[in-house]
């Protein structure tokens, strides 16, 4: 556990502490699969993953009236890599973690030796821009219509996290069973303080709620040409809820990036990625 902005954030780190640094962000910490962080450091890299406020082990107080903005959680970031004596580090941003990992790039450079945003987008929660694809329609639907699973209940969630991954996957198919362990592992890990919804807070890691419902500020896009870290955006083909028009934007965007896409894939990390993944990790 360590204190960062007046909140304390749980932290795993691998790998030798004199080996270049690799923050990763998503919404917790198993975003980011065990083998990808164990195969970075034989790299080698020191690999630092995290769970974001209200997920995990980290502080939670109201994951659905977050009393934070998308600013403070990019201060987190910033302040845990002085925490853990970090002058710098490669930063990449899974899915929403992406937004904190491009603002962190943009108000924080000192901070980002390189930079990769993995099924992204370069806008905040809410309509997209009007050059930008929005989320898929048939996924949307899915969304709205899906009974929503008893949030309390370990089976109901890991069935419902499932078939949602299912909608998420590319074509090329996804792990029913990988995809339950890790729903399980999240909700295992998940606090539920004294006095807070259980519903809020397993809601909250597994699908990152409190991005919808936090103050986003001022938009960052029109920013993105002032990025100076070497940038690789990586993209899967089928991503229904960013779809790859969101990642080309970026790469076209910011200055130098080059662009992966991942074909068959979705908004998912899947062991047929990972050593594309690893790859652009490991750059300096």
């Amino acid at each position: 556990m360590v204190p960062v902005n007046g909140v304390e954030l749980c932290v795993q780190t691998f790998g030798e502490s004199a080996a270049p640094p690799v923050l990763l962000i998503g919404n917790t910490l198993l975003t980011w699969p065990d083998e990808v962080c164990e195969r970075l450091t034989r790299r080698p890299r020191r690999v630092v993953r995290y769970d974001l406020r209200d997920t995990g082990r980290s502080t939670v107080v109201d994951p659905d009236n977050p009393g934070y903005t998308l600013r403070d959680l990019v201060t987190d970031a910033a302040e845990l890599l002085a925490a853990l004596g970090l002058p710098r580090a490669h930063v990449a941003g899974f899915g929403v973690g992406g937004w904190i990992a491009q603002l962190l790039a943009l108000d924080h450079p000192d901070r980002v030796s390189a930079l990769t945003l993995i099924a992204t987008r370069p806008t905040a929660p809410g309509p997209a821009d009007a050059d930008l694809p929005e989320h898929d329609p048939e996924l949307m639907k899915f969304i709205f219509s899906a009974p929503q699973p008893d949030w309390a209940d370990r089976a109901s969630v890991v069935a419902a996290m499932a078939e949602s991954a299912r909608h998420m996957a590319g074509r090329a198919g996804f792990d029913e069973a990988a995809v339950r362990e890790r729903a399980g592992r999240i909700f295992d890990r998940a606090v539920v303080p004294d006095g807070a919804d259980p519903a809020a807070v397993h809601r909250s890691n597994q699908i990152g709620t409190a991005f919808a419902a936090m103050d986003s500020g001022d938009r960052w896009r029109e920013r993105l040409g002032e990025i100076s870290a070497p940038t690789v955006v990586i993209h899967g083909e089928d991503d229904p809820f960013f779809p790859i028009g969101n990642g080309e934007a970026l790469a076209r965007e910011i200055p130098g990036a080059e662009l992966i896409r991942l074909p068959g894939t979705g908004q998912e990390l899947p062991p047929r990625v990972w050593e594309e993944v690893i790859a652009a990790l490991a750059r300096p």
